[in-house]
Parts: structure tokens; C-alpha cells; sequence
């Protein structure tokens, strides 16, 4: 319906519209607001409603209405996502925190060959880098448990970070 053949209730929302946009803006819709006064429009359009008495009030109160349905409407939604999340476990709505079947199977692929690059370099640079890595134990305290000088944990750790290095590029060219 164009401006000039409305009337009554519908004359006085083409009239005020900028005024109406601006009280949705200014009362926190943002970005909804043009889809808030068209809701307005649709509701006050299709509506048979007799003579307002002061249309105006009436139409700032149906668009602070329409504006308050929407906001419990986006608060009800943001707490069912969080319910969900919190009763599958999920810290992102609406995706898995588990990794992909293809993920799994890459990082065991990459796991198996780290293991059989770390078992190459033979049982002690193994278990130091192990201990080190793993365990978070300090250098000496592994030098002391396993009867060796620090500089011996030292290169043996250098042996072991080579190795995963080397591994790492690889693994990032294939």
C-alpha cells in the first residue's frame, strides 16, 4: 500500500517512520530495526483494528512490545544453545569437539612415525626425550636417575629434537 492512499493507523505509521526507527535504534535493536518496523508494518496492516485514539503512543507501545518479543525470543535461544552445549560437553554450539575420523587417523599416522623416528635413535635418546617431553622432568634430575652427565641428556636431547624436526618437514611437504 503506498503513502498516500493509507489511512487511519497505517497514515500515521508512514508519517512517523523515521521517528518509529529511530525509538527501535535508540532502545537497543540495532541492526534488527528495519526488520522490527516491518514486523510493525505486517502487524498494524493486516490487523482490523477500530479507531485508535492516540496512534502514535499506540505504535511507539506495539513497536517497544515487538522489540521486547525479540530480545526474549534471541535470550531463550542463547540459553538453549548453552543448555545443549552444556549437556553434550560441546564448548562451540552446534559443533563436535571431537576431531574429524580423518584427523584421528593422520594423528596417529604422524603419532606411529614419531615413535619409530624417537625408537631409531635407540632406547636412552627414546626414554630422556620421553622423560623430558612427556613427564616434564628437568635435565639433571634425568641425568641423575639415569647415572649420565648433563651434557650427555643434553646431546641426546638434540639427537631426539633433530629427529621431529626432520619428521615435521616431512610430514608438512607430504
Amino acid at each position: 500500500m503506498e503513502q498516500q492512499d493509507a489511512n487511519g493507523l497505517e497514515a500515521v505509521f508512514f508519517a512517523e517512520r523515521a521517528r518509529l526507527l529511530g525509538f527501535l535504534r535508540a532502545h537497543g535493536a540495532g541492526e534488527a530495526a528495519e526488520d522490527l518496523l516491518q514486523d510493525l508494518w505486517l502487524k498494524i496492516s493486516s490487523a482490523r483494528t477500530g479507531p485508535v485514539a492516540q496512534p502514535l503512543s499506540y505504535l511507539f507501545r506495539a513497536a517497544n512490545n515487538l522489540m521486547l518479543d525479540r530480545y526474549r525470543s534471541v535470550r531463550q535461544d542463547v540459553k538453549r544453545e548453552q543448555d545443549w552445549s552444556d549437556a553434550t560437553g560441546a564448548t562451540t554450539p552446534g559443533r563436535s569437539d571431537e576431531p574429524s575420523g580423518e584427523r584421528v587417523l593422520i594423528g596417529r599416522e604422524s603419532l606411529r612415525k614419531a615413535e619409530a623416528a624417537l625408537a631409531a635413535l635407540g632406547p636412552r635418546v627414546e626414554r630422556i626425550f620421553r622423560r623430558h617431553r612427556l613427564d616434564g622432568i628437568g635435565q639433571r634430575e634425568i641425568a641423575a636417575e639415569m647415572g649420565i652427565s648433563l651434557s650427555t641428556v643434553e646431546s641426546d636431547l638434540r639427537k631426539a629434537y633433530k629427529a621431529m624436526i626432520e619428521l615435521r618437514r616431512t610430514l608438512d611437504e607430504g
